[in-house]
């Protein structure tokens, strides 16, 4: 081999490993930044994992929420009728926030089992499931409208 194609070797081999540095360190950084998505059903089941930032959806289950009067804490149950999972939020909630709304949560599971909330979206639709719910309740077996028509009756 010349030195000339040993020269390039080495400065072919130095940036593919400069490269493969960059990807990696990319993938470790996105990594801590992923929200991922889960309904109270597989929270129930384990699925979720504790004090790590993730999303959680559903329906505010009705006379579920309790506002303290002294502050901006919140209280209230996210449920896909099949499971309920306890939010604990403190902040000025949507304007569309209510009981019988869709509402995605974004915060920390703890041990206790509720998720301390950062963030609440909500959405104005009586109607309205988030998607990543009804596809979660599909993935169960269940049928969201089913349930959608089993809580109006309710």
């Amino acid at each position: 081999m010349t030195p000339k194609r040993k020269q390039k070797l080495w400065v072919i081999l130095g940036l593919v490993s400069l490269a493969a540095i960059a990807v990696g360190l990319t993938l470790y950084a996105l990594r801590a930044n992923i929200n991922l998505f889960f309904s109270p059903v597989q929270i129930a089941q384990g699925d979720a994992p504790m004090a790590r930032q993730i999303r959680a959806g559903g329906m505010v289950k009705e006379g579920s929420v309790a506002r303290d009067p002294d502050s901006l804490d919140v209280e209230f149950t996210v449920t896909d009728y099949v499971d309920d999972l306890q939010v604990v939020y403190s902040g000025i909630l949507p304007d569309l926030f209510r009981e019988g709304q869709g509402v995605v949560v974004v915060g920390e599971l703890q041990a206790d089992g509720h998720l301390y909330a950062d963030k609440v979206l909500a959405r104005h639709d009586e109607n309205y499931m988030p998607p990543e719910v009804a596809q979660a309740l599909k993935e169960a077996g269940y049928s969201p409208a089913d349930y959608q028509t089993s809580a109006a009756d309710k």
